[in-house]
């Protein structure tokens, strides 16, 4: 069954306002929300207010939405069992509706906080050794891991999860996806890349799947997508450079851009085209059925909506009355 959710953007608003949001978005029939778990904003004007309060905040005032991390490093500010006991307690709050999206991170949160900003591979590294630890102190076990990276010293969680957290794993390339295949529960991706890619991630996924004993067609397959809807596009172009802009740069993802000016400076070069080619930006819900659906026939199963205003609840809003129910009856059970 597709699923659809909101984004939830710490970067641009302040936590009670994207509680709020949140709220909304439970009340209008969101399946999923995802939230970025970062240490900074991409730019200047941007927010960054620490994500597990405020999912803490919300989860209690949320009744059917799924609450997920969009994504969490659990590799260098965090230490993996501290990620492992902030998604239990998330949980006894949202049972049966909680998530851990996991990610090798970028250097705008992780160099900033701790000056460490390794290779790649060890990054990928240092996760699989975290994702081993976070699913040992879920099962309310003793752990004694001793890593390369991490050694953990009879931990245990005493307060462990109400119900199974899924670990979907961000994956923005066909050779990260072999690594979410094997390591997790499902895959993570974003939007505006050309279809050959999605394929390759796919395929790989459920490679690295079905080698590691699973079903693929029971993992979860996520991406997120960016969108205005509204009669004012050009606003919500611009909102979007305002805030997210950098993330259109792939070097953001990969070099050591560790301040926010730095990521403002290299998402100057982004222009309003680059935005609107790369998402869906119109007033016609028919537009953005068949965006949605592109994504679908690819293999997603669970597709994110971003937008970035200029209105959010009147986005909110009016996409679940306007086009969610066209994307799910497009493609029942």
């Amino acid at each position: 069954m597709v699923q659809l959710g909101w984004k939830a953007g710490p970067e641009q608003y302040p936590p009670v306002e994207l509680m709020e949001y949140a709220i909304s978005a439970d009340k209008a029939g969101y399946d999923w929300i995802d939230v970025s778990d970062h240490f900074n904003p991409w730019s200047e004007a941007g927010q960054s207010p620490f994500t597990w309060t405020w999912l803490g905040a919300v989860a209690p005032q949320t009744k059917q939405i799924k609450l997920s991390t969009g994504v969490t490093c659990p590799i260098l500010r965090y230490h993996p069992s501290v990620v492992a006991q902030a998604a239990a307690t998330v949980s006894h709050f949202a049972p049966n509706r909680t998530g851990l999206g996991l990610g090798t991170g970028e250097a705008l949160n992780e160099f900033a906080a701790t000056g460490e900003w390794p290779s790649y591979a060890e990054r990928r590294d240092r996760l699989a050794e975290a994702i081993d630890i976070i699913r040992g102190l879920w099962s309310g076990e003793e752990v004694n891991y001793e890593g390369e990276y991490y050694q953990t010293r009879k931990a245990k969680l005493y307060t462990p999860p109400t119900s199974p957290i899924p670990i979907v794993i961000s994956s923005l390339v066909p050779h990260s996806a072999l690594f979410a295949g094997r390591y997790g529960d499902g895959i993570w991706s974003v939007g505006g890349k050309k279809p050959d890619l999605y394929k390759g991630i796919i395929g790989n996924f459920e490679e690295a799947a079905r080698k590691a004993g699973k079903d693929p067609s029971k993992m979860a397959r996520i991406i997120e997508l960016n969108v205005g809807y509204t009669q004012d596009i050009d606003a919500a172009v611009q909102e979007m450079l305002k805030y997210w802009g950098a993330t259109y740069i792939p070097a953001l993802f990969d070099q050591n851009i560790y301040t926010p000016t730095m990521s403002q400076e290299n998402g100057e070069v982004v222009g309003p085209d680059t935005v609107k080619s790369t998402g869906c930006f119109s007033s016609n819900p028919d537009d953005h059925v068949q965006f949605a659906q592109q994504y679908i026939d690819m293999g997603f199963d669970c597709l994110i909506f971003h937008s970035a205003g200029p209105d959010q609840k009147a986005f909110i809003e009016s996409y679940a009355k306007d086009v969610l129910p066209r994307i799910r009856a497009n493609n029942p059970r």
